[in-house]
């Protein structure tokens, strides 16, 4: 689980451009209500995961499963690949 956070953490990190010495930036901070990841960026977030992890993200995943901070998505994937 450790690796998933820390190679979804780089991922978000690069991808939307969040510098590594943001205070703010931690895997528990909400992604949207800090403007990390806005709607767009939620829409290429999921197409990664899906794409990544081999996983599909569905609608009832986006309503039963928290996926706000690196931490909350890292458990769903980790739950799904569980699965």
């Amino acid at each position: 689980m450790q690796d998933l956070l820390h190679v979804l953490e780089s991922h978000i990190r690069t991808r939307y451009e969040i510098e590594e010495d943001d205070d703010d930036f931690t895997v528990d901070v909400h992604l949207f209500d800090y403007g990390y990841i806005d709607s767009i960026g939620a829409t290429a977030l999921i197409a990664h995961i899906e794409k990544t992890y081999g996983i599909a993200v569905t609608n009832q995943d986006l309503m039963l499963y928290p996926m706000n901070t690196v931490r909350e998505i890292a458990t769903f994937i980790h739950t799904k690949k569980g699965a």
